[in-house]
């Protein structure tokens, strides 16, 4: 899309977007309802576009997080474990010490009934737990240096910043079915909108994994880099949090284009869309953003 579009359309999203101050260092987001959950420094937090509504003081909470079955499922890099906290009271639940594979780049996921984390870095391993038991009832063995998961599909996807790899896990048998190279450093991923899509950081590409072959159908540059960034689907787009030139891009994954760069470089942060407007954190300035009506940006 030409330069010129995609300033019309951050410099119109600007005028509306809703800035919040979050002190502390406001990262990774989970949607619940019409608030969030923020991991921050010793602490998760829920805000709405109105103000601060719970507090759950934690070791290290660490990574993306997951919402299932009224619970927050959230890592914590000091105590080595998954977190689970009641939503409707804000208190913990459990801890369940599942070992973690990352020290703060990582996703906790939901998925055919069970809470997903990887658990060993140096091994290579993804645990998955039962929520009804709060207990581990697989151990995966993966890539080494697999940290980021995300579910759809019918199955569990991997990634590998260590081995460049996407790996699929079928929950039936709790074993890779099908491992595909990817570029440089490879990140966070999100499924949706047809396909999986990876950050490939070290490239500033995304790419587009076809969901039923696991293969590599096509790429979207988007910059030099994508450190750091966070990535979810919605509205027919791929959403995008960038740590330079702007604060997110939307891609068009018919046209394997960037349809639109919106906000100021922010440093890095986290992304989650909902139907009504997306959210992206800057913890290196703390705050918490919320830029109304995506569609504009589908149109």
């Amino acid at each position: 899309m030409a330069a010129g579009i995609s300033a019309i359309s951050s410099a119109a999203m600007a005028k509306q977007e809703h800035v919040i101050v979050v002190p502390g260092f406001a990262d990774f987001l989970a949607v619940d309802g019409k608030s969030v959950w923020i991991t921050n420094d010793g602490r998760v937090e829920r805000w709405s576009r109105k103000g601060k509504l719970a507090e759950v003081a934690m070791s290290k909470p660490c990574g993306a997080m997951a919402i299932l079955d009224g619970s927050l499922w959230v890592a914590d890099c000091k105590e080595n474990a998954l977190v689970r906290i009641d939503t409707r009271t804000a208190q913990k639940t459990a801890t369940i010490p599942t070992g973690l594979a990352s020290t703060g780049e990582l996703n906790v996921v939901s998925g055919a009934g069970s809470i997903w984390v990887a658990s060993d870095n140096t091994a290579g391993k993804v645990s998955r737990v039962d929520p009804a038991t709060n207990a581990v009832i697989a151990t995966i063995p993966v890539d080494p240096g697999t940290w980021y998961l995300a579910f759809g599909f019918e199955s569990l996807w991997a990634v590998s910043s260590e081995r460049s790899s996407v790996q699929r896990i079928d929950p039936a048998t709790n074993t890779v079915v099908k491992a595909t190279a990817l570029g440089k450093e490879p990140g966070f991923l999100a499924v949706g909108e047809g396909a999986v899509w990876v950050q490939e950081q070290g490239d500033g590409t995304v790419a587009r994994i076809d969901p039923v072959t696991g293969d590599v159908v096509g790429r979207v540059k988007v910059g030099a880099t994508l450190k750091w960034g966070d990535i979810d689907t919605g509205a027919g787009m791929v959403w995008l949090r960038t740590t330079e030139d702007q604060t997110f891009v939307v891609i068009d994954p018919q046209s394997m284009t960037v349809r639109a760069r919106v906000g100021k470089p922010e440093g890095s942060g986290a992304l989650r869309f909902t139907r009504s407007g997306v959210w992206t954190s800057a913890h290196d300035v703390h705050t918490l953003t919320w830029w109304p009506k995506p569609n504009q940006f589908t149109k």
